[in-house]
This record gives C-alpha cells, sequence and structure tokens, in this order.
C-alpha cells in the first residue's frame, strides 16, 4: 500500500512539473505573438549605441545596457572580464569630396585603429611610386598628396610595422630583379612573336615605399574597394600606444570614384580631393567583458544550456546584422522564459560575447576559465549569420528524439516554414579544426555546438556577403519576419532541452 501511494505520488509530482513546463512554453509562444521585443533591443544596439568595437566607449555602453537588461528581468548576471586593450578606438562622422567642376561626394570607409585627419584637409593626388626610380621623381610632389595605391583592399589596413617593412623590402628587391628579366623576355618576343614566352608577375604588396611616402608628407593612402565596402581594422592594434599611433590617413574608395580619379590623374589632370575623418584614440588600458544571464537550474543546477551571439561589431557601420541579429534573439529568448516564469531543471546561459571579431575572444576565454564544466554542457547554440528563421537542426541518430520531442511545439510556428529535425546520416564527423564563430570554441573543448540552421523560406533575398564588415551592416539589412519567431523557437528547443530527465548524449556527435 505505501509502495503504491509514493508510485501515485511520484507520478503526481511528474504530471505536475510536465504541466508546469508546458504552461510555460505555451506562455512563451503566446508571449513570442504578442509581445515580441526582438527588434527593440535591435533598434537599440544598431540605432541608439551602433558599431561596438573593442576599445570603444560604444562597446563599454553596449555592455552595460545588456547587463542592465538581464537584470530588470529577474535574471542574475555574470560580468566576465575577457581582456584589455592598450588604446581605445572611437569613430566620429566623416565626409570626403573631389573638388571640381564635375566634382562629388566620395563613398568611402576607414579601417578601425587607423589616422583620421586633421579637420578638414585638401590635396592633390599622386599615383604611387613602384620603383625606385618613381619615387625619386615623384617625391618632392608627395608632400601634402592623397596617394592612390595599385592592389586594390581587401578591407583590412595598410600596416605599418617592422614585419610589413621587410616584406615590401623583399618585394622591392624582387621586382627589380623581375623587371631586368622582363627586358630581356620583352626583346626575346619581340624576335620572337609567334612563341612569346610570359612575363615575371610583379608584386602585389601594399605601399612599396610606404615609410619614404609618410617621411615625404603624404596625407594619406587611398584604395579601390568593391562594393559593399569590406571595413576591416589595423592589425597592430593590440601593440599600439599613445606615443605609437599611426599618422597617415588609410582610405578605402568606391572602386568606381576610384578609377574616374585614376584616369583624371593618368590624363595629367589636377585632382584636388578634401577629406574629414574623425576618427579618435583614447588612452587605456580598456577592458571588454562577456556578459551572462543566467537561469538557475532546479534540479540539475552544474549542468548547462547556452545560447549566444557575441556584442562585438565594427563599426564601419550599426554592427545590426553582425551580430546585433544574434544577441538580439538571444536575449529576447531569455526574456521571453524569464517572463513566463521558466524554472529550468537545467541550468540556463544567455552568453552576449566580447571579442568574437578579433578571434572568438569571449567564448574562448569562457570555456578555457572552468566557470562551467564542458562535459555537463548539453548544447550550445550559436546565432552569427544572418537575420534569418530557425528553420531545422541537424543532429547525430542519439540526439534526435530529444529534439524532436523539444521542437514539437514550434513545429508549425511559422505558417509555410515548419521547423524539422533532421537525423545526420553516416558516420560521426571529424571534429573541426577551426571554425569562424563561437560554437567552435565550445567543440574545441568537447562540448556540442549545434545550431539552428536558418534559411529564408520567403525569399527576403538576403546576401551575406552584403553586410559582412561592409558599410552596408545597417538596421535595414534586418528581417522582423524572420527575427521575432527565431527568438520564440530558440528559447522552446532550448528549454526543452534543459528540461530533459538525462542530458543530450553525445553519442557519434565527432569522431576524434
Amino acid at each position: 500500500m505505501k509502495k503504491s501511494f509514493f508510485l501515485t505520488l511520484a507520478v503526481l509530482m511528474l504530471s505536475l512539473s510536465v504541466a508546469a513546463q508546458d504552461k510555460v512554453t505555451q506562455k512563451v509562444l503566446e508571449m513570442g505573438r504578442t509581445d515580441n521585443r526582438t527588434m527593440q533591443h535591435a533598434d537599440y544596439l544598431a540605432n541608439r549605441i551602433g558599431g561596438r568595437l573593442i576599445g570603444s566607449y560604444s562597446l563599454q555602453q553596449a555592455e552595460q545596457w545588456v547587463k542592465d537588461q538581464f537584470e530588470s528581468w529577474g535574471l542574475e548576471v555574470m560580468v566576465q572580464e575577457v581582456g584589455e586593450i592598450n588604446v581605445g578606438f572611437n569613430r566620429g562622422p566623416w565626409f570626403g569630396r573631389m573638388l571640381s567642376e564635375d566634382g562629388m561626394d566620395l563613398h568611402f570607409c576607414t579601417p578601425s585603429y587607423t589616422a583620421g585627419t586633421k579637420g578638414p584637409q585638401i590635396g592633390h593626388v599622386v599615383l604611387e611610386p613602384r620603383t625606385r626610380a618613381e619615387f625619386e621623381r615623384c617625391k618632392g610632389r608627395l608632400k601634402g598628396a592623397w596617394v592612390l595605391l595599385e592592389t586594390p583592399s581587401s578591407g583590412n589596413a595598410v600596416v605599418n610595422s617592422a614585419k610589413a617593412d621587410s616584406t615590401r623590402a623583399r618585394a622591392i628587391k624582387s621586382d627589380e630583379q623581375k623587371r631586368l628579366e622582363n627586358a630581356e623576355i620583352e626583346k626575346y618576343n619581340r624576335a620572337h612573336p609567334e612563341s612569346p614566352k610570359p612575363l615575371k608577375k610583379l608584386s602585389t604588396a601594399n605601399a612599396l615605399f610606404y615609410n619614404e611616402m609618410v617621411e615625404a608628407g603624404v596625407l594619406g593612402f587611398i584604395q579601390s574597394a568593391k562594393l559593399p565596402i569590406v571595413c576591416q581594422y589595423n592589425s597592430i592594434c593590440y601593440s599600439l600606444t599613445m606615443e605609437t599611433l599611426p599618422s597617415v590617413c588609410d582610405i578605402k574608395l568606391d572602386e568606381n570614384q576610384f578609377e574616374i580619379i585614376r584616369k583624371k590623374v593618368l590624363g595629367r589632370k589636377e585632382v584636388l580631393l578634401e577629406f574629414d575623418i574623425r576618427n579618435h584614440f583614447s588612452k587605456g588600458p580598456i577592458k571588454y567583458h562577456n556578459i551572462i544571464g543566467i537561469i538557475k537550474g532546479s534540479k540539475y543546477l552544474d549542468q548547462t544550456v547556452i545560447l549566444g551571439g557575441h556584442l562585438d561589431a565594427f563599426d564601419g557601420a550599426t554592427g545590426a546584422v553582425d551580430d546585433g541579429n544574434g544577441v538580439s534573439v538571444a536575449m529576447e529568448a531569455a526574456r521571453l522564459l524569464a517572463a513566463a516564469g521558466a524554472k529550468p531543471k537545467r541550468t540556463m546561459l544567455f552568453c552576449i560575447w566580447a571579442g568574437e571579431e578579433f578571434g572568438l575572444l569571449g567564448s574562448k576565454h569562457f570555456v578555457e576559465s572552468g566557470a562551467y564544466d564542458m562535459a555537463k554542457v548539453s548544447n550550445y547554440f550559436n546565432r552569427d549569420g544572418g537575420p534569418t528563421l530557425a528553420t531545422s537542426i541537424t543532429v547525430p541518430p542519439a540526439m534526435y528524439d530529444d529534439f524532436v520531442k523539444v521542437a514539437k511545439p514550434v513545429e508549425n510556428y511559422v505558417e509555410g516554414a515548419p521547423f524539422k529535425v533532421i537525423k545526420r546520416e553516416g558516420e560521426a564527423q571529424p571534429r573541426p579544426k577551426s571554425g569562424s564563430s563561437d560554437h567552435y570554441s565550445f567543440i574545441k573543448n568537447g562540448a556540442p555546438g549545434i545550431s539552428l540552421t536558418v534559411t529564408d523560406p520567403f525569399g527576403y533575398d538576403f546576401q551575406y556577403r552584403d553586410i559582412w564588415h561592409t558599410d552596408c551592416d545597417l538596421w535595414n539589412k534586418l528581417i522582423p519576419e524572420y527575427m521575432e519567431p527565431s527568438s520564440v523557437i530558440s528559447a522552446v528547443i532550448a528549454y526543452g532541452i534543459a528540461n530533459l530527465d538525462h542530458q543530450l548524449s553525445r553519442d557519434g556527435l565527432y569522431a576524434d
């Protein structure tokens, strides 16, 4: 009789627990339709704060805002110091124009941690010298000039370092020899037009006479940039001090405008350009942090389910998509669950990372810090891509039944785009040896990092290349019809995993 009583009591308690979980899930689904604030978070990040580079006031402001939001929703918050940088960088307004009868406003960007102008500065234009003789011929004219570089932009800064100087010196020496050889080849080809030999290719190294041109007094360097303009950062930023700041501008100019200016200079026409670029530096050290919202587990306190996105963003635009999109979805998932009264069995972490763009710094620090045991992470869900819709997840066979169960409530949440759980076929995959976003930090350290697959089922024609570190990573690239339901889907699935009566199996996850 006593045994029967306790069995009945256990079944009743289990039923109550399941009912409570279902109630939370239903509340999340309901609020996701009637009170979804994903785009409010994205608006604040992109349009109130803007680009959020390591070392910037904007990133510091964003960190505090995320912390305040989590606390206002009733989450515990961990602020985890990740690192520091010697010199900060803050971007102000910028503009440029060509001064002539057919003048035009110029479309350009400058990599972060590069020099601005000293107020509006007007200068003539000179083509980059690529040989010692060319440099000697134009060195007097370089003073006060904007120099058009021959090599197109990759988005990175023209580096001024001992290593770069060594590379340039080798390239100059190699080109001198190749030009001598090419002179002989051209002589041969004139005599043997039926069987010409190919010319030796010259170096494509940037700004071969960089130091000499700076010493001659140039205002800055201009490179041709494909559209949209990729604008990254100066790789020597970590070694900068206030005494060793870059001194000349580094401009990536719309390729079409670059060509117009170049043709004028080739035609021996005088071209004047005016730039006003307000790139500012601040004395450090300036720290950067992970901001982690926590809903503690009610049963398996030390086991975790984690969602995340990275807060830092390049500042040539506003970081609306990369990764304001991911941060906003993770934050809204946290808010919905907290508002619905979620009390998951496992601890849920909502990790807003620092320094992803500089090498996954925040997530790497987190997994290596020992704050949480990677062996007890059920899964890390990363969102760092397009502002598109979570439509599926592909999992190993051992996880399949669990994911089917937890995804059931959102299977038909978006009409016309059912959510699917896909069983990965074949043998376990090799563990990746590299990765371009924060999920790799978990995978590398033994934890699952299986993200929701996002697609564009309704044809909004989102192209990731449009926003990847470009000046087009703006609010108008976001897609509310995708981001809002993705917050709900992320919350429900992660909450379901957190409430399983067992940790997700890792069988067949990776073949080491």
